[in-house]
């Protein structure tokens, strides 16, 4: 949740069980689950008409690396679980198959960070970045580098 809100996604969709399971322990220190719709749908390929692209990313064999890939307008990109594998239904349905050049595997929430981050940066928008800082950092920190 926090990753989508941070990097402006628009929508979270998951299936299966876990998420249920797994919600107690979650901390949305932000509230952006008041922001960012959170649905569990029964299959990601049934979402295929709202989105130009689906993406899954996951270490899958022939996958395009993340540096070299460009980015739909409007994606849906689907994460594999940090125990397995996307389905394989999926990734034949998929417009795109994306993996993250390391040395081992991350978690799903890091995965989430660095793709959206890459997203993002490779997005060609103005921004004010004093601004941005201003609105985004916490109530303590209130650091400002001297240029002098």
């Amino acid at each position: 949740m926090r990753a989508a809100g941070c990097y402006g996604a628009s929508a979270i969709y998951y299936d299966g069980e876990r998420f249920e399971r797994a919600e107690k322990y979650q901390q949305d220190t932000q509230n952006r689950n008041e922001k960012t719709p959170l649905t569990k749908v029964d299959s990601f390929i049934d979402l295929k008409d709202k989105y130009e692209k689906i993406v899954c990313v996951e270490l899958v064999e022939g996958a395009t690396a993340l540096p070299l890939f460009e980015h739909p307008e409007s994606a849906l990109y689907v994460f594999g679980p940090e125990d397995g594998s996307i389905n394989k239904k999926i990734i034949k349905h998929a417009d795109h198959v994306v993996y993250i050049p390391t040395i081992g595997c991350m978690n799903l929430a890091a995965t989430v960070n660095v793709l959206l981050y890459d997203r993002m940066a490779k997005q060609s928008q103005d921004i004010d970045h004093d601004a941005l800082i201003k609105q985004s950092r916490d109530a303590n920190n209130h650091l400002s580098v001297n240029k002098k």
